[in-house]
């Protein structure tokens, strides 16, 4: 099967900063794709060269076959790109939002009327199409962007953080938009900071520093970690952190919302140990007990092994 996106050594400097560095893989048809890492590695300067709007200071990707270094213009065709920022009319209503982005992109009028009703549906946004974009709530305008991107109906979809800054619930549609468009064929290339949201991903491309550290399932990345993860829940989750990261048993310490995950080797071994520091800088322990892996946790395991 012929890839959707093809990247072959693509790098991007900025002056002294090499951003994206010799990243490879291909993505497949239909395929929901996740670009993953912290801020600052490399995931919006990647997805910006397959849209087309910076080029390559070495390597290449190809776009349903057309080279981003040779044919920018040509990529666009068939692809939509969603930035982070919200890049619509705030004195534009919804439908005219929409309108103006089918104009661009040459929808026939005929086809617009059944694009909108199915827009609108799965995106909620019947009732404010007359409701000026800049009145929106921040999920209802990354609706709307998507809605914009989404009206001529591309084959590539790239979606740049599209959850960043949304409440919960807008997460939860924006989510469910995007597994609409993979279950009509669309393919999807999503950046996120979110390694829960990355779970969703058929595949995920795991990067620090402008490099690619892991490619897999979401499944078969937490297959490999080592040691034990131990979940805990104290009355000072940051304290109980960087207590833990100083005792010599512990191999990681993250928080996890309001617990904090442990790594260890041996816990019958090292568990009591650590239990006895946290007691030992008065720090009471509320819930504990074992945790099933994340992908967060094999990310960080990951990245120690690359600054290792």
């Amino acid at each position: 099967m012929d890839a959707a996106v093809s990247i072959s050594g693509l790098t991007r400097h900025f002056r002294d900063v090499r951003a994206v560095d010799g990243l490879t893989f291909d993505v497949r048809p239909g395929e929901l794709f996740g670009i993953v890492g912290p801020d600052g590695a490399g995931k919006t300067t990647t997805l910006r060269m397959l849209a087309g709007v910076l080029r390559p200071t070495a390597g290449d990707a190809l776009v349903r076959g057309i080279s981003v270094a040779r044919d920018p213009e040509g990529v666009k065709r068939h692809i939509a790109y969603m930035s982070q920022g919200f890049g619509l009319y705030t004195d534009l209503t919804v439908r005219e939002n929409i309108d103006f982005y089918a104009d661009l992109f040459l929808v026939p009028q005929a086809a617009r009327p059944q694009r909108l009703e199915r827009l609108y549906r799965f995106s909620g946004l019947g009732p404010f199409k007359d409701r000026l974009a800049g009145q929106l709530s921040g999920g209802m305008k990354q609706k709307l962007g998507l809605s914009c991107a989404l009206v001529h109906e591309p084959d590539i979809m790239l979606l740049d953080e599209p959850t960043f800054g949304v409440d919960p619930i807008s997460r939860r549609d924006l989510w469910l938009i995007v597994h609409e468009m993979v279950a009509r064929g669309v393919t999807v290339v999503v950046t996120t900071a979110y390694l829960d949201e990355a779970e969703r991903c058929d595949r995920v491309a795991l990067l620090h520093e402008g490099r690619l550290i892991a490619l897999d399932t979401p499944q078969a990345l937490q297959q490999p970690l080592t040691g034990h993860i131990q979940r805990v829940r104290t009355d000072d989750a940051r304290r109980t952190r960087d207590v833990l990261r100083r005792q010599p048993a512990v191999q990681h310490a993250v928080l996890f919302g309001d617990a904090v995950h442990v790594t260890l080797q041996d816990p019958a071994r090292d568990w009591p140990r650590a239990v006895a520091a946290l007691e030992a800088a008065g720090i009471r322990i509320l819930e504990e007990g074992s945790a099933e892996p994340s992908l967060e946790d094999a990310f960080i395991q990951l990245v120690g092994g690359h600054r290792d």
